[in-house]
C-alpha cells in the first residue's frame, strides 16, 4: 500500500472504479482499501458529508481525523476539509427504513494506518512526496500521507532566505521533502537539500552575464540578489531597490573559494512571478549527508542526517 498525500489517490482510475457503484463499495470495505472523495458538507456537530457518487457518505466526527477524540487536533481540521478530496476507510453500509444506503467512513483509521505502517518507518535523510497545506510566518505545513500534517521551518526551505513561505510555496502545491528529524511521534521537514549544492547552482551562470534575480533583502552594505533558490548574490547598493523586485543584474565575478557571486543591479521592477516548480536534484531514496559549500571554501555549510556519516 502507497501512502500519498491527500488529493493524488483521488484522481487515480482504481480509486474513481471504486466509488462507481454500490457494489465496487462493498468490495472496498471487504478489503480495508484506503479510498478518497470529495467532502461537500460540514455538519453542525461537526460530521463530514462524503460524495461517493453511488451512496452517501459519513465521516462522523470523531472519526475525521487522528486526535479529535482526544482534544489534540482542533475541529478546524475537519471544517476545512470542505470542498476537498479526504482518504479514509469504510466502516459499515448502513440501509435506512426506505431502504436508502449510508456509508460510514472512517478518515481517522487511514491516518492510523498510514502513520503505523508508512510514517513509522521513516529516517531522517529519506525523500518523501507531499503537499503544502498551509503557509504560516515560521514554515510551512504539508501533508506527508493521508492528511496527515508536518511542519517544514522556513530556514529549511532554501538556501536562499526568504521572508515568507508563500514566496517559494502556494497551498496545494505539489513537492519533495526530506525528513529533517522525528521527536515524540512529529516529523519536521526539510527542503533545501534538493535544491542543489553551491557549486551546482553556480554552475550555470558566467562572468559577464546579464541575468533575471530577486530582490530577497536591502541591507546597509548591498543587495542580497536571488538568482535560484539555493543561490544569491551580493550587489552594490543602489537607491529605491525593494525586496520583492525583479531585476536585471549583472555577474562581475563567481568566487567558489568565498562561496560569493558579485552582481551589478542593471535594473529593478514591481512584476511579482507566482512561485513555480523546483529543478530537484534528486526525488526519491535516502540522503545521508549534503554539502553545500564548495571543496574550495574553507566554511563549510552541510546537513547531515546519519549518525555514521558524522
Amino acid at each position: 500500500m502507497e501512502y500519498l498525500p491527500e488529493g493524488i489517490l483521488f484522481e487515480q482510475t482504481e480509486n474513481r472504479c471504486s466509488l462507481m457503484s454500490t457494489a465496487s463499495l462493498y468490495e472496498a470495505m471487504a478489503v480495508g482499501k484506503i479510498l478518497e472523495a470529495r467532502a461537500i458538507l460540514c455538519s453542525e456537530n461537526h460530521d463530514l458529508t462524503v460524495d461517493l457518487g453511488a451512496v452517501r457518505g459519513i465521516i462522523p466526527r470523531e472519526e475525521a481525523a487522528i486526535g479529535i477524540s482526544e482534544g489534540i487536533t482542533r475541529d478546524i481540521a475537519i471544517i476545512s476539509r470542505v470542498g476537498r478530496p479526504v482518504a479514509f476507510v469504510i466502516q459499515s453500509m448502513e440501509r435506512d427504513a426506505a431502504g436508502r444506503i449510508t456509508a460510514v467512513l472512517s478518515r481517522r483509521a487511514a491516518q492510523e494506518r498510514c502513520r503505523d505502517e508508512y510514517l513509522a518507518a521513516l529516517k531522517p535523510g529519506d525523500i518523501i512526496p507531499a503537499r503544502i497545506t498551509h503557509l504560516e510566518s515560521f514554515g510551512a505545513f504539508a501533508d506527508i500521507g493521508c492528511g496527515i500534517i508536518s511542519l517544514m521551518p522556513i530556514d529549511t526551505i532554501s538556501v536562499s532566505r526568504i521572508s515568507h513561505p508563500r514566496d517559494r510555496f502556494r497551498p496545494g502545491q505539489l513537492i519533495k521533502a526530506v525528513v529533517r528529524s522525528r521527536e515524540g511521534g512529529r516529523i519536521s521537514l526539510t527542503h533545501k537539500e534538493l535544491l542543489g549544492t553551491w557549486s551546482e547552482n553556480a554552475s550555470v551562470f558566467s562572468s559577464g552575464e546579464t541575468v533575471s534575480g530577486i530582490i530577497r533583502s536591502v541591507e546597509d552594505y548591498g543587495i542580497f540578489v536571488e538568482l535560484s533558490p539555493n543561490l544569491a548574490g551580493l550587489a552594490e547598493p543602489k537607491p529605491g531597490i525593494r525586496p520583492g523586485q525583479q531585476a536585471s543584474v549583472f555577474i562581475k565575478n563567481i568566487l567558489p573559494e568565498k562561496m560569493k557571486v558579485k552582481l551589478v543591479i542593471i535594473d529593478a521592477f514591481d512584476d511579482p512571478l507566482p512561485p513555480g516548480g523546483f529543478r530537484y536534484r534528486q526525488q526519491s531514496g535516502h540522503i545521508s549527508r549534503w554539502q553545500y559549500s564548495p571543496a574550495a571554501c574553507s566554511r563549510v555549510i552541510e546537513t547531515i542526517f546519519d549518525e555514521e556519516s558524522s
